[in-house]
């Protein structure tokens, strides 16, 4: 048996995977209006007639690494208006919350090299609310909540289908496929399933006319050819399945009114023959797109199960080791979770922990964006930008996108976030260490890093500003690949090392304004968590010093020296960088006391906690008092190194020791180096002990930011008595919001004024650790604050690690918190064991709040899981 590490070691096994969109309409790369209209030039209505510039889209979709060839399913209820091939959702305008998807499909399973997969489907078998849910989104305030799907009450009397689809590789460029629809409902439902077969349009641009093809073999049989592509057969077991045929061209008629010379057989000519029967597939079985169609009725309570196979053989008996292979795959894959996991115990966190990693799986795209063609257009298709008004990314010219990338959710967010990925990456290390390093080190390319040293952020916007956490989460992942493998990859670690480099740098020459190692950065990932837009440009000279972006760079200094330290145990020459970056560290811990000229610092000694700072134009400042998890972000800065390691490195030592002599006022802000913690230990921290403490109590306090869910992102004294500030005579007034945002200033629909994010909440809990590390048992805080129960930082960390797990666990009564109270979720057979991993959560009942299936940072839920060993 060929296990699945064995084909680990075999990167063919990855040529083919998940990596087809959940949604392709509605984003930048297929923007072509002149006016940046993202939302509406490729919109959710005309997607199933128009053909994509830079990807594609669909339900369960797999593709090959370079998506030249794409494979979806489609359904049809005989009841809606169009065949269900897309995932149905609100575009930004839509929502009263933003962009929102409107359907309910789980990922239940994947492995690495996606020889399994599986995930499940709810289709309804009545007609698809479309027109109701826009109304009352519509019509809804952003005082209310998102109306989803379920509140229509399409679920109520279970009159849906359960459409599981799975895939088994029998090779690596050899799927099986298995869909079984289950009819949940009391009454026969008839329904039509089409598996879908393309190939992305790449030759109508003006670049080349070679254009794949399928066509008509025998009965269960469609032939696909193309000189790049292994696969070369499509079977269907059911041999008197119809096979249907169009082009993955745009329909220019129906869109634009206007005509298409030679050609009549659109790509949404598949959808109208199943609805209208109209003649609008080739009669002559060829197409660059085809499907099989199946017309059949599931019984009430009943299921039928449809298989089929994409080959690159031509096989008498195609389905002669179907069932065998699925079975060894099914083996497989539970052989190698129960490896994984052979530490977790408890049922219900393995189901957790098993679906979290399918979601990351799954969440894989192909991600294909070349901003300086997207910008002047292609030879056939002008892009008629208006260059004298607002164009992104204009600044981006060198970005060349056309990888496989981790994505933090197909549907509501198909595009890549810097910050988000690195989160990504420490649970993907768990399962595929390899996969993670190079999803890491792809963002560093000469073709994804900007030439001045910025990462890309997101394509909204490439130029704005992430927090840096790359270095944290690369040497995260080399020390999770470490223990596993038993060996360094100290290759790896130098790579990223090296263009590391330069993305520091570019921070200090722009993003520290006044050049007093004060940093900025605008929303920095947080959206609207300030009193007033973070990305304003202020008046008057005046300027925001950032607590969260100077200790956020406290912070990278940090992991960078961590990083030399590790390399200079090799290769002698990174003790110099190391001392660096030990310096920068001093500097910045050094400016946050007096914003570095002898001015009150970040610092509020009063409240026991760290707060912006705004400098005002004539040289005074004021101290914005808005707790946040801006004020928590300074712990994340925080180095604990063993005495074993600096007796290696006697440059190194020498060096800091000159440091500590010479200049006493950088000594005294770190955290007692010179003291030797448990087991000869140096902390290295902004906060010394009795800050940290006085932060801690603002940060364990239950009427503050302590939930029952985990750590909030703004204390909940605001609930009572917002924080009101002015700016440009404006008043700003900030309530905590635990939910969905109530307003679409700074930074779209999400929210940061209350609700747990997991990013944020990952990087606590590891901190806390750290500073145990040193402290051990002498360190010990009230849990929470006001209760007399004293608990050392590691109890404290797993406390909130606990907190944050049981969003997804049962609880005393048999709900997940994260279903919001949702009886039929909580409680149904065929829903109460499968977990969605949404983009935040509500700040006192634990609701999934946002994007529903953004596995990516919130599947660091599976990190947390896992026991740590001592």
């Amino acid at each position: 048996m060929i296990g699945e590490k064995q084909r680990l070691q075999d990167s063919n096994w990855k040529n083919w995977g998940p990596y087809v969109s959940n949604r392709q309409w509605g984003n930048v790369r297929e923007d072509y209006s002149p006016n940046g209209d993202a939302w509406n030039f490729a919109n959710h209505n005309d997607a199933e007639s128009y053909a994509y510039r830079w990807g594609e889209e669909g339900i369960a979709g797999i593709s090959d690494a370079k998506q030249i060839f794409c494979f979806a399913l489609s359904f049809w209820n005989k009841k809606d208006k169009i065949v269900k091939e897309r995932f149905f959702g609100l575009s930004n305008p839509q929502g009263n919350h933003g962009e929102d998807i409107k359907e309910i499909f789980y990922y239940l399973d994947n492995t690495p090299t996606h020889s399994y997969m599986k995930m499940v489907y709810k289709y309804p078998i009545n007609e698809f609310p479309y027109d109701e849910i826009r109304s009352e989104n519509a019509r809804r305030s952003k005082k209310q909540p998102e109306y989803e799907i379920v509140d229509t009450g399409i679920f109520d009397k279970d009159e849906y289908f359960d459409i599981f689809i799975e895939y088994a590789k029998a090779d690596h460029n050899d799927f099986l496929v298995r869909i079984t629809v289950c009819n949940r409902s009391q009454i026969d439902a008839p329904i039509v399933v089409a598996p879908t077969v393309w190939f992305r349009n790449n030759w109508k641009w003006g670049y080349n006319t070679y254009k794949g093809q399928t066509n008509a073999s025998h009965e269960g049989c469609i032939n696909i050819e193309h000189d790049s592509i292994g696969i070369k057969k499509f079977y269907s077991r059911n041999i008197n399945a119809e096979s249907v045929f169009c082009e993955n061209e745009t329909n220019t008629p129906k869109l634009y009114g206007s005509p298409y010379p030679g050609n009549t057989y659109f790509k949404d000519g598949i959808n109208d023959y199943i609805i209208y029967g109209s003649n609008t597939v080739n009669p002559e079985k060829r197409g660059s797109k085809a499907a099989f169609l199946i017309d059949d009725v599931i019984k009430a309570g009943a299921s039928k199960t449809f298989d089929f196979r994409l080959s690159p053989n031509d096989l008498d008996e195609p389905f002669y080791d179907f069932d065998k292979i699925f079975r060894t795959r099914i083996d497989e894959a539970n052989e190698f979770y129960e490896e994984i996991q052979s530490d977790v115990t408890d049922d219900d966190e393995r189901n957790v922990q098993r679906q979290a990693f399918a979601g990351l799986l799954w969440n894989k795209q192909f991600y294909h964006y070349n901003v300086g063609k997207w910008l002047k257009g292609d030879p056939n298709f002008a892009a008629p930008r208006d260059f004298n008004h607002y164009v992104r990314n204009t600044e981006w010219n060198h970005l060349h996108n056309k990888d496989i990338i981790s994505m933090p959710d197909k549907w509501e967010y198909p595009w890549y976030a810097t910050w988000d990925l690195a989160f990504h990456c420490v649970p993907l290390a768990l399962i595929d260490a390899e996969f993670a390093k190079g999803q890491l080190l792809l963002l560093t390319k000469e073709w994804y890093m900007h030439p001045n040293g910025q990462l890309p952020a997101y394509e909204w916007n490439l130029s704005d500003v992430n927090p840096p956490v790359h270095a944290w989460s690369c040497f995260r992942v080399f020390k999770i690949d470490e223990k596993q493998n038993g060996k360094s990859d100290l290759l790896f670690l130098e790579k990223v090392f090296q263009k590391l480099l330069l993305n520091f740098t570019w921070w200090v020459n722009r993003k520290d304004k006044n050049g007093k190692n004060i940093f900025g950065g605008g929303f920095l990932g947080l959206d609207n968590i300030g009193a007033f837009d973070r990305n304003m440009v202020l008046k008057d000279g005046q300027h925001l010093e950032q607590a969260d972006g100077t200790s956020w760079m406290a912070m990278y200094a940090l992991n960078m020296m961590r990083i030399a330290m590790e390399l200079a145990q090799y290769y002698q020459v990174y003790e110099d960088m190391a001392i660096k970056f030990f310096e920068h560290y001093l500097y910045i811990a050094e400016a946050m006391e007096n914003l570095g000229d002898g001015t009150k610092g970040l610092w509020n000694e009063e409240d026991g906690f760290f707060y912006d700072v705004l400098q005002l134009g004539n040289g005074d400042s004021t101290s914005l008092r808005l707790r946040s998890i801006v004020g928590l972000i300074p712990m994340f800065a925080v180095e604990i190194i063993d005495h074993h390691l600096l007796d290696k490195m006697p440059n190194f030592v020498e060096r800091m020791d000159w440091v500590l002599k010479n200049k006493p006022e950088l000594t005294k802000l770190v955290s007692h180096w010179e003291e030797e913690g448990h087991g000869r230990k140096h902390l290295m921290s902004i906060l010394r002990k009795t800050r940290l403490t006085k932060v801690l109590s603002r940060m364990l306090d239950e009427k503050e930011f302590l939930s029952r869910y985990g750590i909030r992102a703004m204390s909940k004294v605001y609930e009572e008595n917002p924080f009101k500030f002015s700016v440009h005579g404006t008043e700003n007034v900030v309530y905590y919001t635990p939910a969905e945002s109530d307003s679409r200033m700074f930074g779209g629909n999400s929210n940061w004024r209350g609700p747990i994010w997991f990013p944020i909440n990952f990087l606590i809990v590891e901190s806390l650790q750290r500073f145990h590390f040193y402290y051990g048992n002498s360190l010990k805080v009230e849990l929470p604050t006001g209760s007399n129960e004293m608990k050392n930082l590691d109890e404290v960390a797993q406390d909130i690690s606990n907190r944050l797990c049981s969003i997804f666990l049962k609880d005393e009564v048999g709900q997940r918190p994260f279903n919001g109270g949702n009886a039929k979720f909580n409680y149904d057979e065929n829903f109460k064991d499968y977990i969605t991993f949404f983009e935040y959560f509500h700040g006192d009942n634990g609701r999934g709040v946002g994007a529903s299936h953004q596995t990516g940072w919130t599947a660091t839920v599976a990190k947390l899981l896992k026991p740590r060993q001592n």
